[in-house]
């Protein structure tokens, strides 16, 4: 789909050369600096058709009409007033534009994977929060695995006792990753869990503790007051939100949800190695504020990336 943002974007950027082309003077005389400067201004009636074909572009990739108009509005103080000396340097200026505006939306609130390794007095807990089917434990694994490979011990937390199938699943991951795993049956109090998990790290002296909670609809308002006691009883340092990629704007609206009830800190996406758009992205980074952290890539321990912004914006426009 971001696949018709490039090509939108770069016939819009053919449009704009066409209607700037007359303004430039590239005769001998255009170049003698005591004429005048060489070249046109940029204005904003020749963004028209550029705008109208991004904004097109982006909300059939799914990306919220906020995070459009601030991407719009970058574009525009960017371009609007700049000199361009020939006609072959309009469209690519343009794109360029376009990419650095990308960029800047995806990084207003950037995230060190550093905040992970610091040592402190206590373990570092981390809650995890997101709705049924985002990939939620699958990524507490992958975390657990990222953290193993820079040195710290990890505690896995199976507070989802509402499935019994959950606790089992973490497990499996525990086992292989020869974690230290935390669990009640199923049915118990979510919360209890979270308190012994924090308890075990503190007295075995773990570094980080990774609690895993009930995939949780937003709407559900009784499995959101259980998260804010999970909250209040582990007191995690980082609330993380597990969204899928994929989900679109019903994930930016989770993301909403959530962060108005616990407080997010941090976002991790999954399944961005099926999703060409990158929409959600954009969409959640302008939604609330808060920063994305890791990308799920693929299948395996080993495809959870840091996230980077410039990396998203390559793949939108190699798409």
């Amino acid at each position: 789909m971001f696949k018709s943002l490039r090509d939108r974007f770069r016939r819009a950027g053919k449009q704009a050369e066409a209607e700037i082309e007359p303004q430039l003077d590239l005769s001998y005389e255009a170049y003698r600096p005591e004429e005048r400067e060489k070249g046109a201004v940029v204005q904003a009636k020749h963004l028209e058709n550029v705008m109208w074909e991004l904004e097109l572009a982006l909300l059939e990739s799914d990306v919220a009409m906020e995070a459009v108009e601030a991407l719009k509005a970058k574009l525009q103080q960017r371009l609007v007033g700049l000199r361009v000396a020939s006609r072959g340097e309009i469209a690519p200026t343009i794109e360029k534009a376009l990419k650095a505006s990308l960029v800047e939306l995806l990084s207003l609130e950037s995230f060190d994977p550093q905040r992970l390794l610091a040592r402190g007095d206590g373990p570092l807990v981390i809650a995890f929060v997101g709705v049924n089917g985002t990939g939620k434990t699958t990524t507490i694994a992958r975390l657990a695995h990222w953290l193993q490979g820079q040195g710290r011990s990890v505690v896995l937390a199976a507070a989802d006792t509402f499935r019994a199938g959950a606790i089992e699943q973490l497990e499996i991951h525990a086992n292989k990753l020869g974690c230290k795993f935390i669990a009640h049956q199923s049915g118990g109090d979510p919360a209890a869990v979270a308190f012994d998990a924090v308890a075990h790290a503190k007295a075995k002296h773990r570094d980080v503790v990774l609690i895993d909670t009930a995939g949780r609809m937003q709407t559900n308002t009784n499995l959101m007051d259980e998260m804010v006691k999970i909250q209040r009883v582990a007191k995690p340092d980082l609330i993380m939100f597990v969204g899928d990629a994929l989900a679109g704007n019903d994930a930016v609206e989770q993301a909403r949800k959530f962060h108005a009830m616990v407080g997010i800190d941090a976002v991790i996406l999954t399944k961005l190695d099926v999703d060409a758009k990158g929409g959600t992205a954009l969409s959640i980074a302008s939604a609330i504020g808060r920063p994305i952290a890791f990308v799920g890539i693929g299948q395996d321990y080993e495809d959870l990336m840091p996230f980077d912004a410039a990396w998203i914006v390559e793949r939108i426009f190699a798409a």
